[in-house]
């Protein structure tokens, strides 16, 4: 996700403080990675550098001086323009715990070192384990969106987690069903 966007995105409804854009953050987007208060204010620093955003001014209200940020008329243009950009797929496919299944496997296969403990990684055990930890992550999604006074935000992103662990549970499944030949391949047997 492209904070500085969603930033500029959240600045189209109005002028507002950078406190403001991190509450207003959180609330639109509740299951997104957090977002630190330091990196809202280097990302509206860099909004103002490159035209953006600009300071609309400053105000204290009796505590710490606040800084007051608006979109420019450039940086309506460039939220418009993200917003019509396809998202490409991904070209390539990163999948952390296939290469932990394929690491584990290429470590089983070298005889233990001297001062080794013995202890092996086991690609089998771990895409259990890795499963498990996805249907408890799971459960806490499914009782997140279906719990009392969730919002339609909350809903649709545990909604968009909750499909992609699916996939994910499901390449597991695969993948431990095919483990042996996998294992066969990485090893050249």
């Amino acid at each position: 996700m492209s904070t500085r966007h969603v930033l500029l995105g959240l600045l189209a409804a109005g002028p507002c403080h950078g406190y403001d854009l991190k509450r207003q953050y959180d609330s639109r987007f509740p299951q997104a990675r957090p977002l630190a208060y330091g990196q809202v204010y280097t990302t509206l620093q860099r909004l103002v550098r490159d035209g953006l955003a600009a300071v609309e001014g400053t105000d204290s209200d009796g505590g710490p001086e606040r800084t007051l940020y608006r979109s420019t008329g450039e940086g309506s243009r460039e939220l418009d323009r993200w917003a019509e950009e396809i998202t490409v797929p991904a070209p390539f496919v990163t999948n952390e715990i296939f290469a932990k299944v394929v690491v584990s496997i290429l470590v089983a296969a070298v005889p233990a070192q001297p001062g080794q403990d013995g202890r092996k990684p086991d690609a089998a055990a771990h895409l259990r384990a890795q499963r498990a930890a996805h249907m408890e992550r799971m459960r806490e999604l499914t009782a997140l969106k279906t719990s009392p006074g969730a919002d339609l935000s909350t809903v649709l992103s545990a909604d968009y987690a909750l499909v992609h662990l699916d996939a994910d549970v499901r390449w597991m499944t695969t993948t431990a069903a095919r483990i042996d030949t996998l294992t066969s391949e990485v090893n050249g047997t």
